[in-house]
């Protein structure tokens, strides 16, 4: 079938006039949106990303459709004329992102440019028919004062985020999905010296620090035979080649947790990632089951772990609001190594814990220092502003 063409006013117009009906200016830039979001955008869901704050959007049926702008789901006033259109909406984009969504391949992870990141579902694996999942990459980064200002963390503790940066410490930020890890990385990457090199694996770019020297690597999918695939794993291994001042695997969950301890143990420090644990206590237990699928044993993670890892900062998000609920540092207890607390939140107050002097003495601050004098102005943890929309 040979290209239409791109969707225009006068196109559109032409088209209209050629049907016999009557539209007017307002009515044929509305057609132009209508056609372009069918033909080329995300169909119904377009007026929902055109929204700066929203970062996800779901459809779970043709009237069953939600949105995310930062203070928890909210169910849309908008829908699909019938799972065939659902369908028909998956199918375009995935197809759009150069693979193929059908019954031999029904579970298929796009991105597409314009920072989608597409995620669909065929049935009879989805029960409820076809569900499609959007993630929207912003190009808007909010800075550590921004995301304060929206409640994430008080200035005692921007204060810590800031040394740990400054002082070149490795990290990993853990939490639950959409908890505000990716948004919290880019700004801290932000902060790196404009003189250093930094270098990004991700799966799925999301990251978008503000910086000068960014190079990214983004793992490729197998074709149809299965071949050409290129992991996290081998892109670590690649970008220590591309001498990297602070070397980021954007999200840990596979075996690519390997080469990335290596990494952090022979010299590139500072760098680090995020990593999906419930709690930071649960990150040591879930680096070594990552590290199984690695072939380590767990005694070699923990030995890894103990020279690579300086902090650990968890996010969660309560009532629609992100924050830092606590920074740790890595310790032994007997065998086992755990996540001691350096700060933590108590009755939505971050105060020192039991790890404090440990990492004080890392990032070159007071021992003796407290959390215990808050700025006033973000003792109001209910502004959930614009950073609190952030994914």
């Amino acid at each position: 079938m040979a290209d239409a063409g791109p969707v225009t006013p006068s196109r559109v117009a032409a088209a209209v006039h050629a049907s016999g009906r009557m539209l007017g200016t307002t009515g044929a830039l509305a057609a132009v949106d209508t056609i372009s979001a069918e033909l080329n955008g995300l169909g119904p869901l377009q007026q929902l990303a055109r929204d700066p704050l929203v970062t996800d959007i779901f459809v779970n049926g043709p009237e069953d459709v939600w949105f995310d702008r930062g203070r928890g789901l909210q169910r849309a006033a908008i829908g699909f004329a019938g799972e065939a259109q659902v369908r028909a909406l998956a199918a375009r984009l995935i197809a759009a992102g150069g693979r193929r969504l059908d019954d031999s391949s029904p579970c298929v992870d796009v991105r597409l440019d314009g920072g989608y990141r597409i995620h669909a579902v065929l049935p009879p694996i989805s029960t409820a028919g076809t569900l499609l999942s959007v993630r929207i990459r912003r190009q808007d980064v909010f800075t550590l004062d921004e995301l304060r200002e929206g409640g994430m963390f008080t200035q005692a503790v921007q204060a810590v985020l800031e040394a740990i940066m400054d002082r070149h410490l490795s990290f990993l930020i853990s939490g639950a999905t959409g908890s505000g890890k990716t948004t919290l990385l880019s700004t801290m990457l932000g902060l790196s010296n404009p003189g250093e090199r930094l270098v990004l694996i991700e799966d799925a770019s999301e990251l978008n620090p503000v910086h000068p020297h960014v190079v990214s690597l983004e793992s490729r999918h197998g074709n149809l035979e299965g071949g050409g695939a290129l992991d996290l794993g081998e892109l670590v291994r690649q970008a220590l080649r591309m001498r990297p001042d602070r070397l980021i695997v954007g999200e840990c969950r596979g075996a690519e947790v390997r080469e990335l301890l290596t990494a952090l143990n022979t010299g590139h420090t500072g760098g680090g990632g995020t990593i999906h644990a419930n709690t930071a206590a649960a990150v040591p237990a879930r680096l070594i089951a990552l590290g199984a699928l690695a072939g380590l044993s767990p005694e070699a993670v923990r030995l890894q772990m103990s020279s690579a890892l300086d902090v650990v900062i968890h996010v969660e998000r309560t009532a629609g609001v992100r924050r830092v609920a606590s920074i740790g540092v890595l310790a032994e207890a007997g065998p086992a190594q755990v996540v001691m607390p350096a700060t933590l939140l108590r009755d939505g107050e971050p105060e020192r814990g039991e790890g404090w002097p440990v990492l004080a003495a890392r990032l070159g601050l007071a021992a003796e220092e407290t959390f215990g004098s808050r700025d006033q102005g973000n003792r109001d943890q209910g502004n959930a502003g614009r950073p609190g929309a952030a994914a």
